[in-house]
């Protein structure tokens, strides 16, 4: 039976719409001043001649922006425009035919095949135009150009557009207590603008509990003057929207953010959603906590790691509203004393609802805030954060230190990059891995290389650049004597550091490490050996990186057609500055213990 409805089922089809993310649930992610691409199968039965455009607006606005969108043959549609603001934008698919467009074409084919008997089909286009008669001369000269039958998307489209620096960045991450506060860190500032860094990521700053402190390489009883662990947040002087005294005051904080602007640094807090047993939410909140049937707190774990210092909130409490609202209210807090970055501890062992919610409320109000997840966890929900918000997530490149490890993680990455961006941290104060702590200063170097012309953006934890690689004990990854739980009297003159300034002003030089989807592997006929090309408008890098810090190794690096590059070609090694010659096919690759060539590609 025909259905019920006053006018007929639309007879255009709009389908295989790109981008889109699980069918449109979740929006995709663009940065500032992107062109967005939209592509799209549209198509009839019959043979009307089809028109088609992209509208597009602000989710703030409620005027619509038009874009055409062009054929590309068979049925396959492309239209594209610009963001120019951060936060949400909606668009979708408007199809119609042109019977205007439909009848000129049917005359001319008519005319082009001998017909002269067209006195009805110059009827039909009389009325059609809108005109007492036409000539076959005169309707051969009309253009088309009317929408009838428009058909549009079911659904709306999302995307989120955020500021570069949710793309492409560089990070530092340091603990301020070891660089004497936040006066301190405030000196180091333009040597750290110098070196290129972009971030600057403090862990917590907020007061640390006395109760259950822990002492230094996480002893269980902390000694007289042992600071404790930033992560064991609030005290007797407050909680997630206090400062600790000992790094300064809330003043001092303030200049910070406003120096570091200044050099064009912006600063990152950490957002641990935890509380010392000193916290003051423990005696205003106490239903926001899990409590055994015996009536005790039950303290962060994560076997084999303990943290009897720290004790996580309850979200299924009673009062889960006022929970949400208070955590929002700490986010909110510090994006009024202009804080615009977070990197945010263990989101994946809190509600994906919750963070959707907030992330969404802050943006609301402050668009250009970034959210970085610090979830070392399963894809699903890794991925899944990403889509509920976050604009960066940390990944396994940690530990991803062979050929075929990072081939599998990079493939992988790359069939999120439509919602997911990377940040390839090299190390960080909870993870020392063996290849750093065997392999010496060579497996430093390659590994920072990798980290910084793989992924846009990367990070390194303080101590790396001085190559500490001591581990607390034989087959773990804390650090001996870890930063954590002491203050420790650091200084920015590591040996590594001139490599990492030479590698931050490569990637602001060159367009091609500023983006993901645009990596190409090599072969290389050696599992030592790993190579990729980038390139993006007109630049083009090519990367050759020896894995092991042990040994030297010889091998090709084949590059292929399809990059289009010229049959020959110079490159220009961007750490050496030695110029080689190159084509497609088979080159050369000779490289030290984790050295490296980065090359540009001489067009």
């Amino acid at each position: 039976m025909a259905p019920k409805t006053k006018t007929a089922p639309p007879r255009i089809q709009i389908q295989d719409v790109w981008p889109i993310v699980d069918c449109g649930r979740y929006p995709s992610k663009r940065t500032l001043g992107d062109t967005v691409d939209v592509w799209a199968t549209i198509f009839k039965d019959g043979h009307d001649v089809l028109g088609a455009s992209l509208r597009y607006r602000p989710a703030s606005e409620r005027r619509w922006r038009d874009a055409r969108m062009r054929t590309l043959g068979n049925d396959r549609w492309v239209g594209s425009f610009e963001v120019d603001r951060c936060g949400r934008w909606l668009y979708t698919i408007d199809a119609w035919s042109d019977r205007e467009a439909t009848w000129i074409g049917e005359l001319r084919r008519k005319v082009e095949a001998g017909q002269d008997e067209l006195s009805g089909e110059l009827s039909e286009g009389a009325v059609l135009f809108g005109v007492e008669s036409l000539t076959v001369e005169q309707a051969l000269e009309l253009e088309g150009g009317d929408r009838s039958d428009v058909t549009s998307l079911a659904n709306l489209l999302a995307l989120d557009v955020d500021r570069e620096l949710a793309r492409f960045g560089s990070w530092y991450e340091l603990f301020p207590r070891s660089w004497g506060g936040f006066i301190g860190v405030a000196e180091i500032l333009p040597k750290l603008a110098e070196l290129g860094f972009d971030v600057v990521y403090l862990p917590p700053i907020h007061p640390i509990g006395v109760t259950n402190r822990k002492g230094r390489n996480n002893a269980l009883r902390a000694k007289k003057g042992d600071p404790g662990s930033p992560w064991a947040i609030g005290s007797a002087e407050g909680g997630h929207d206090a400062i600790n005294p000992e790094l300064g005051t809330i003043e001092d904080f303030d200049r910070l953010v406003a120096q570091a602007r200044e050099v064009g640094i912006e600063i990152a807090l950490d957002f641990a959603i935890q509380c010392s047993p000193d916290h003051p939410w423990l005696a205003e909140h106490p239903e926001w906590f899990h409590r055994r049937p015996d009536g005790t707190l039950k303290f962060a774990e994560n076997p084999p790691k303990r943290y009897q210092d720290i004790y996580n909130v309850n979200f299924e409490s009673e009062d889960w509203r006022g929970l949400w609202d208070a955590l929002r209210d700490v986010v909110q807090h510090w994006v009024d004393h202009g804080v615009r970055v977070f990197r945010v501890d263990n989101p994946h062992t809190k509600p994906v609802p919750f963070w959707e919610w907030l992330i969404a409320d802050v943006h609301s109000r402050e668009p250009d805030v970034i959210f970085l997840s610090e979830a070392f966890t399963r894809p699903a929900m890794m991925t899944t954060l990403a889509k509920a918000g976050f604009a960066q997530s940390y990944t396994y490149f940690t530990w991803k230190n062979t050929k075929w490890e990072l081939f599998e993680l990079m493939h992988q990455i790359l069939g999120w990059a439509e919602f997911y961006r990377p940040n390839f941290f090299a190390n960080t104060p909870d993870i020392l891995t063996e290849y750093l702590q065997r392999g010496g200063r060579p497996a430093f170097e390659a590994r920072l290389v990798l980290a910084a012309t793989l992924s846009p953006t990367y990070g390194i934890y303080s101590g790396f650049e001085h190559f500490e690689n001591a581990p607390a004990f034989e087959g773990g990854e804390e650090y001996l004597d870890s930063e954590k739980y002491e203050t420790k009297a650091r200084r920015l003159d590591g040996p590594l550091l001139p490599l990492v300034r030479r590698l931050n002003e490569i990637r602001r030089e060159n367009p091609a490490l500023q983006r993901l989807p645009n990596l190409t592997f090599l072969e290389t006929e050696s599992d030592n050996l790993i190579a990729y090309a980038k390139l993006e408008r007109g630049n083009a890098v090519v990367v050759c990186v020896n894995l092991d810090p042990f040994a030297g190794h010889e091998g090709i690096a084949i590059v292929p057609a399809s990059l289009g590059l010229p049959p020959a070609f110079g490159v220009r090694d961007l750490l050496s500055g030695e110029t080689h010659a190159w084509r497609i096919g088979r080159n050369y690759v000779g490289l030290g213990p984790g050295k490296s060539h980065v090359l540009r590609v001489e067009l």
